[in-house]
């Protein structure tokens, strides 16, 4: 059905892409960061500002609103029994440092790029889905079934906002997120959160030793930055094994005097704990320079060069600690993120992103054991299964053609490390809106869409509707 209105899609979107424009920049103007609780804004002022604004918008447009206590809005397009849901996000992450295009909530337009924060994540997409909403509604496309954009506000920390949701209302039949990828993303990995515990007893003060270690903001971010307190060694020995191994991993070192000894900081690169390969964890650098060291032996010297045995700087797929594996999904991915080491006992945590034929027996317990094997305690291990909807379903296959419709190009289902919105949904998928090879910083400094992405985006989004919802 939708090849009949492909022409008249496109000119709709094309004559409208101006405005949309202006709408996603007026939402982008909004700092939607998550923020303490006030009373009917359970995220924030700005998150539900954002909302505030977007359901104004879509109102303005002519679609039916429904508030679910400010912490989800949906939007309508109404005809008959809803057949697809169209989950995207208005909160986004910390604006953060190193902006050089404009500041994160100044929105700007340069060289066919939209910058600012949320752009690409995820307010950009989510107006590209209203305006396909609003060009089936315009063109009097007929529909068998109705349309419902679903516009969260707790997506980067935490999901609370969705599970809000789905404790009222029911999954639809059909449900695509427009926050990641194009063609069709049908496969999100599982996800493991393993967190490490080792006690140390007394410890005799004397001699060189390692005092304390501190890294990690997040589990699912590889560490940019890594501390370590060192006393009763010097400083030139410490400052060339560090060039030394700065020349292995890339990862700098700075050691400057402290009140008990030395301080010793890594500077790494960061990345998302799904994909650690195209970081520079600045923390198993750290321990690679620490177990090269003259230390006394005792029990925090074994620990720190345990862990530097089995989450070694080259290793991002988890085969020093027993978790290697690999299928049609992918390969195990494993970022070692988090490590608070002190004189009492040390607290670390890893992220890994398990294929689907990962499973407690062959991924969880080989880890416990390789650590136990070497003094420490895994905790709070639980795996959280990989999702994954048929390639070959009615759904993804017609996802898949609106998007070959639309580019001329040629889609394939692709699998993912990450979690998006759909990740518990039965029937859901990563829809766009970034097209294939684009980097668009996304949840870093100078965030930007491209915009004849977004337009494309939009197209795509009102083609999938009519082809699905179409009479």
């Amino acid at each position: 059905m939708a090849a009949d209105y492909k022409k008249e899609i496109e000119s709709y979107i094309e004559l409208h892409r101006d405005e949309m424009l202006h709408d996603i920049m007026d939402l982008c103007r909004i700092n939607s960061e998550k923020a303490s609780y006030e009373q009917g804004k359970p995220f924030g002022a700005g998150a539900a500002r954002a909302l505030q604004q977007a359901m104004s918008m879509a109102e303005s447009y002519g679609f039916a609103i429904r508030n679910y206590d400010n912490y989800v809005a949906a939007v309508d397009l109404e005809s008959g029994p809803r057949l697809l849901d169209i989950l995207a996000h208005l909160d986004v992450v910390p604006a953060g440092g190193g902006w050089t295009v404009t500041k994160p909530f100044e929105p700007v337009i340069r060289d066919g790029k939209l910058y600012g924060r949320g752009t690409a994540d995820d307010k950009g997409p989510a107006v590209a889905a209203l305006y396909a909403m609003r060009a089936v509604k315009d063109l009097g496309i007929p529909l068998k079934g109705s349309v419902r954009l679903l516009l969260g506000t707790d997506e980067e920390l935490g999901g609370s906002d969705i599970d809000h949701y789905y404790s009222i209302e029911k999954e639809a039949p059909m449900t695509f997120s427009p926050d990641a990828d194009f063609p069709v993303i049908n496969i999100e990995k599982g996800q493991l959160q393993g967190h490490i515990v080792r006690h140390f007893g007394e410890r005799e003060n004397t001699g060189a030793r390692i005092l304390s270690i501190e890294c990690g903001i997040r589990p699912n971010v590889v560490p940019s930055t890594a501390e370590a307190s060192v006393c009763g060694l010097d400083d030139d020995l410490v400052r060339e094994t560090g060039e030394r191994i700065t020349k292995e991993t890339g990862v700098r070192f700075e050691i400057a005097g402290a009140p008990e000894g030395l301080r010793v900081c890594a500077f790494g690169e960061t990345a998302h704990a799904s994909t650690p390969e195209e970081g520079k964890n600045a923390l198993t650098a750290l321990l690679a320079l620490l177990s090269c060291l003259p230390f006394e032996q005792d029990p925090v010297t074994e620990s720190v060069r345990a862990l530097h045995q089995l989450f070694p700087f080259e290793d991002t797929e988890g085969a020093s600690v027993g978790a290697a594996r690999s299928d049609e999904s992918g390969k195990l991915t494993l970022a070692f993120s988090m490590l608070t080491l002190t004189k009492e006992d040390l607290h670390a945590v890893f992220d890994a992103r398990v294929p689907v034929s990962g499973t407690v027996d062959n991924v969880v317990e080989p880890i416990r054991k390789e650590l136990e094997a070497k003094g420490f305690s895994l905790e709070k291990a639980e795996l959280l299964p990989a999702h994954v909807v048929d390639a070959d379903s009615d759904f993804v296959k017609t996802l898949l053609a609106s998007y070959e419709e639309i580019t001329g190009k040629k889609g394939e289902p692709i699998a993912i490390g990450g979690g998006t919105y759909v990740h518990d949904l039965k029937n859901g998928v990563a829809f766009g809106a970034t097209m294939p090879g684009t980097d668009n910083h996304m949840h870093g400094a100078d965030e930007f869409a491209v915009i004849e992405e977004l337009i494309a985006a939009a197209k795509i989004y009102a083609v999938a509707i009519a082809k699905i919802c179409g009479a």
